[in-house]
């Protein structure tokens, strides 16, 4: 069978875009640069996979013939992005070539084998609890940015740790990310009763399962997630996503907490206080961004040095009563903690000049942030 359709441009663009971050990986095999595409219940499904993320997405499409084949991603991708039609048909040939006709547009286009693209994993289809798109996202975007580097040594940092709770019969979600310099915390309750949400005893969501992840729940209101030993499956009525979880352990980032005092609390507008550190950081060293931070009674200083270029001093008022600080931290961190935050007013504890710095707000409700000292 020769697959033979006709599938709206719009509709096949926003499938196609779904998938690029996935397919556009340098990898080994040829064949996960491609999509497969075939025909299914009224339209086709679009599958990409990089082995460790794969997304199937429907769209609705007039089907001529059944069948299946694989096109390089990217290409068909900018095909259909700078088409001039409303429609596109797609036309298979011998040998894995296609035709695609896109108003008064025709191109050929070299495939592969449909026989060639791995097996989209299988799932069970009886397990799945319906979540806000919105509370995934603010799980996600307070989380993500201090998940450590593909290169980091602690295999299990490139991760994100997920819990759930049970407390006062009220449920709630828990992400949890570290770099080994940094450590987040967001718990945000939920209405879902997530008892039957089959975490494993330590659940790792590798972080191109947390960029993608983050992008499947954006413009989605609910999508329904389960939870298997070695996998996370996200869909909704359009799409379904399967996450290839991680193994490992994860530091015990209650004790992390436990350990600092909450006493002598740093009250520091947070916008004032962004906007001085990013003046601070145009003149740190480009790899480290260290500052130092001297704090004294109702006031805090600011100042960072370049060999190379010169230094900068800032100073702002703070409302604080406890014993003066002088400490040195990686601007970036603070920086990018503060952005994710949306509280006019932070609290910081710190206990000594040796110790971390723990950020946490009213209005940010179940989000802590703690913050590694730096040698000056």
């Amino acid at each position: 069978m020769a697959l033979n359709c006709t599938v709206s441009r719009d509709d096949f663009l926003e499938g196609l875009n779904s998938l690029q971050n996935i397919t556009n990986k340098k990898g080994t095999l040829a064949i996960l640069s491609n999509v497969l595409i075939e025909t299914a219940g009224g339209g086709i499904y679009i599958t990409g996979t990089d082995l460790e993320v794969g997304l199937k997405y429907f769209v609705k499409a007039q089907i001529e013939e059944e069948g299946k084949l694989t096109l390089p991603s990217k290409k068909v991708y900018e095909i259909v992005r700078e088409s001039g039609s409303n429609t596109l048909s797609i036309v298979e040939n011998d040998n894995c070539w296609v035709t695609i006709t896109s108003g008064l547009s025709t191109y050929n286009l070299a495939g592969l084998a449909s026989h060639e693209f791995p097996e989209f994993p299988e799932y069970d289809d009886q397990c799945f609890l319906s979540f806000s798109g919105s509370l995934l996202l603010e799980l996600i975007d307070k989380t993500i940015y201090s998940i450590a580097n593909e290169q980091e040594n602690v295999y299990s940092l490139t991760s994100v740790l997920i819990e759930k709770e049970i407390r006062n019969e009220s449920y709630y979600l828990r992400m949890i990310s570290s770099d080994g310099h940094r450590l987040s915390i967001i718990e945000k309750e939920v209405e879902t009763n997530i008892e039957e949400l089959n975490l494993n005893p330590i659940t790792l969501i590798p972080k191109k399962g947390v960029q993608e992840l983050k992008k499947f729940c954006e413009n989605r209101g609910f999508v329904e997630i389960s939870f298997e030993k070695k996998q996370m499956v996200v869909k909704d009525d359009m799409a379904v996503m399967v996450i290839r979880l991680k193994q490992g352990e994860f530091p015990l980032y209650k004790a992390i907490v436990d350990a600092i005092e909450l006493k002598d609390c740093i009250e520091i507008k947070r916008i004032p206080f962004l906007e001085s550190l990013k003046r601070i950081d145009l003149l740190t060293e480009d790899i480290f961004h260290t500052i130092q931070i001297k704090i004294e009674s109702d006031k805090m200083i600011l100042s960072s040095n370049n060999v190379e270029l010169g230094n900068a001093k800032d100073e702002m008022d703070i409302t604080y009563s406890g014993e003066p600080l002088l400490l040195g931290f990686n601007c970036k961190y603070f920086i990018e903690t503060l952005q994710v935050m949306e509280s006019a007013t932070i609290q910081a504890y710190i206990n000594s000049n040796n110790s971390p710095c723990l950020i946490k707000s009213d209005q940010d409700e179940g989000f802590l942030s703690i913050i590694m000292p730096m040698q000056l």
